[in-house]
């Protein structure tokens, strides 16, 4: 067996759960759905099978994550640059502290289903085997709109070539990309730290890569803009492979991710009452929320904050959230 290094990837916020997830209390520390653990823990637990867990951070963070992952090394960002700089980093470290692992590379703030344990050991197989970067790939149940695709090419026996990465879509590109077997970019990857840092170095984390292996996190991430690490890496690599998953899989990535997961009339977290009411999303803390006469709704309520938005504008939130930011109240 390939000796596995687990990344997690805790430093986003997850903005558009707001007000819930907020600039102190970020998604991943949330505990959603139906299971009272965080979905930072519940991914660290997914991950239990690999030989060691590192956990990339910012360090306002880092406490928190010590207190909920405290069998894992975490690594604290120098700054916030999204996944492309942060795997780079976290690249780098394994390389340092378990140089003979493969890394499987996953978000701390999806909710994922039973059958994960067999897609990841096949892909961090076949990353270690192979020397290329591999994805994981989500069969679709929907022509969802917000998230990316990955087209299949050439079947490898346990894995496909990658075809091609597609760019978020709209709903009849969606269609046309059901119809063609993609599947959807779910954002958990496998590949040797070697493999990743060559791959970096032909894009736009050449300098950060460079910072890196010359001792210097700090420089390396003042000398990038935030960037994914789809567009700066996996998008311009020669060779990419995807595993299809054998498991189901939501990234929570709005408030009208509850309907999927909670069933019900209404999909409820927290205290609420529904009268003549249905398909509306209710979520609180310690507050009662009652909705009388409307549906398809969003209502949390968190702190000292209130947000209602139609759940068919549920990814609006983020417009919410760039105002706040804009005045400090984020």
């Amino acid at each position: 067996m390939t000796r596995t290094a687990a990344v997690l990837l805790a430093g986003g916020t997850g903005t558009r759960l707001y007000p819930a997830s907020r600039s102190h209390r970020p998604k991943q520390f949330l505990a959603l759905g139906d299971d009272d653990r965080s979905l930072l823990r519940r991914t660290a637990d997914r991950a239990a099978f690999a030989d060691d867990i590192f956990v990339v951070t910012r360090e306002s963070y880092a406490d928190r994550v010590r207190e909920e992952v405290p069998e894992a090394t975490v690594l604290v960002e120098p700054a916030g640059r999204d996944t492309g700089p942060a795997l780079a980093y976290a690249a780098q470290e394994v390389r340092k502290r378990a140089s003979d692992a493969a890394m499987l590379c996953l978000p701390s703030d999806h909710v994922v289903g039973d059958g994960f344990r067999e897609t990841a050991e096949t892909a961090v197989d076949v990353a270690a085997r192979t020397g290329t970067l591999v994805t994981l790939g989500v069969e679709p149940d929907r022509p969802a709109t917000g998230y990316g695709y990955v087209e299949p090419g050439a079947d490898q026996g346990d894995h496909f070539a990658v075809e091609q990465f597609r760019e978020k879509p709209d709903e009849a590109t969606a269609e046309r990309l059901l119809d063609r077997g993609c599947l959807w970019n779910a954002g958990m990857f496998a590949w040797t730290p070697e493999a990743f840092l060559a791959a970096a170095r032909d894009g736009p984390l050449e300098p950060v890569v460079e910072s890196l292996e010359s001792g210097d996190p700090d420089a390396a991430f003042d000398a990038v803009d935030p960037v994914s690490v789809d567009y700066a890496v996996l998008e311009r690599a020669a060779d990419v492979r995807v595993v299809p998953a054998a498991f189901d899989w939501d990234d929570v990535g709005a408030w009208d991710a509850l309907a999927r997961l909670l069933d019900g009339e209404n999909a409820t977290m927290g205290d609420s009452l529904t009268i003549d009411a249905s398909g509306n999303v209710l979520a609180s803390d310690d507050k009662h929320v009652s909705v009388v006469g409307a549906d398809d709704l969003v209502v949390a309520a968190f702190d000292d904050r209130v947000l209602v938005v139609p759940i068919d504008d549920a990814q609006r939130v983020r417009e919410v959230v760039a105002e706040l930011r804009a005045d400090g109240l984020f």
